[in-house]
């Protein structure tokens, strides 16, 4: 059986912390590696400025979906108009993924199911059935799920079901 080729690939600008934050990532998720590091070698480290050694790209899988990340300098830096959504089955994966991923992050980005990792990157802490619950048919059933989730940081998956109730 073929290898399950993957068309597109989130490629991540850091500063000079890929490696650092491909290890962080792969130490909280499931079915994670690092597959490979390629290093500044001496004539890539003199035209880019960075250190021998250092780690040019790294390629990494979370979760079986597979990433590169380059240390390409200060010259850019995340936004929250790109994010990771993480779908959660159980509060114990919302509380697991939010704790790990939030951890020497920033709390002021903290607001429904978003936070901000120590590295700038954006992610969203989603509870899997947070659709059906806002999409039940009932749009005031929906206001309430909606009103109890912009009031949380780290969504609270009993709270959710409760004001749909």
């Amino acid at each position: 059986m073929a290898t399950r080729f993957q068309r597109i690939t989130p490629f991540l600008w850091f500063d000079a912390q890929a490696e650092e934050a491909a290890e962080f990532y792969v130490s909280i998720f499931d079915n994670s590696r690092i597959r490979s590091v390629a290093r500044y070698d001496q004539a890539s480290a003199q035209a880019s400025g960075r250190p021998e050694g250092a780690a040019m790209t790294v390629d990494f899988e979370l979760d079986g979906q597979r990433f590169t990340a380059l240390n390409g300098g200060p010259h850019f830096a995340f936004t929250e108009a790109v994010s990771f959504v993480v779908h959660c089955d159980t509060q114990e994966e919302i509380d697991r993924y939010w704790d790990r991923l939030s951890e020497g992050g920033d709390p002021r980005a903290q607001q429904c199911g978003w936070l901000k990792d120590r590295y700038g990157l954006s992610w969203q802490i989603v509870p899997r059935e947070l659709p059906a619950l806002l999409g039940r048919g009932d749009s005031g059933k929906a206001g309430k799920v909606m009103q109890a989730l912009l009031s949380m940081k780290k969504p609270d998956l009993a709270a959710l079901r409760a004001a749909a109730e």
